[in-house]
């Protein structure tokens, strides 16, 4: 009897297309359903470490770094240089590494600068109206539009709200990271009724990802397998999408897509992760300061959601 893979670290690497693609690996991360990603250039070999993971342990809160360890190891083991640490929203369901990854590698911590936005909408959840200050904790803050490099690599940055305020998508080459909008063809897409989602924005932000060049490699935030499928799946083209998402393949109407996303969502509960893992989230993957006994607390609000 088959031991499902979706209870294992399973690794795979999507190799460079040819001039200006990236080598992309994914680390699939199995207690929280996550995709982490090394994004490389094969030329100068200068990588960047995409939303990875700092594992919690939600019976117990108690953290450790397996996943980031992990991924530490195939940045040594195919002799690359982390330039970038990335993430693509304060994720819900995950607690960030990069503060950890920061100390590590050296390498500068980013998010989308909408992040703003969703520290402000979270103090008020938590009644901590001075907590949080993005741009004290992260080193950059992206702005739609903007580009960067990775080695000889140019990275563009989409603005792909819905999921979340201020959720961005990253392109390079014939790569995009499109974190917690997409699923894979056969599952469909993301959810978007956390405080500040939105089902009519992620639509919009699900089109312009899909109006990409059809032969572009989306690399999806989560899989957690279907009936059929009990191996971790996170890649498909833009024309894969659009052939066969079973929510938004070509033909789909807006109308209809938002009235079923909206419908789906209605019906799911909390991660069990989320109101620790935004608190931790929004300081750029730290803890709250240490209290006088030398110990982190978290604030959770009661009969809020």
């Amino acid at each position: 009897m088959s031991t499902s893979k979706l209870k294992e670290r399973v690794v795979r690497h999507s190799p460079s297309t040819g001039a200006g693609s990236p080598d992309v690996w994914g680390i699939y991360e199995p207690d929280t359903g996550s995709i982490q990603y090394v994004c490389a250039d094969p030329a100068t070999r200068q990588a960047a470490l995409i939303d990875v993971v700092w594992n919690l342990d939600p019976k117990n809160y108690r953290f450790s770094t397996e996943s980031m360890e992990q991924v530490l190891d195939l940045v040594r083991q195919n002799g690359l240089t982390v330039r970038w640490i990335l993430d693509t929203h304060p994720h819900a369901d995950h607690v960030m590494a990069s503060a950890h990854l920061k100390e590590r590698t050296g390498a500068p911590t980013a998010l989308g600068d909408k992040v703003h936005d969703i520290a402000r909408l979270w103090a008020k959840l938590y009644n901590l109206p001075d907590a949080f200050d993005p741009a004290r904790d992260f080193d950059r803050l992206f702005a739609a539009g903007e580009t960067f490099r990775i080695g000889e690599l140019e990275v563009r940055v989409m603005l792909s709200p819905g999921h979340t305020l201020g959720s961005i998508t990253y392109v390079c080459g014939d790569a995009a990271f499109t974190h917690d909008t997409l699923m894979q063809p056969d599952v469909g897409t993301s959810r978007a009724d956390f405080p500040g989602g939105d089902a009519g924005q992620l639509w919009d932000s699900i089109q312009a990802i899909l109006a990409l060049p059809r032969d572009t490699r989306l690399f999806v935030g989560h899989d957690y397998g279907t009936d059929d499928r009990d191996e971790p799946q996170w890649e498909a083209t833009v024309a894969q999408h659009r052939a066969g998402n079973r929510h938004v393949k070509d033909g789909t109407r807006r109308e209809d897509w938002i009235k079923k996303r909206n419908e789906r969502d209605a019906t799911l509960p909390l991660p069990d992760r989320i109101l620790a893992a935004l608190q931790i989230n929004l300081r750029g993957g730290r803890l709250p300061a240490p209290e006088a006994d030398r110990h982190s607390y978290l604030k959770i609000p009661v009969n809020r959601f």
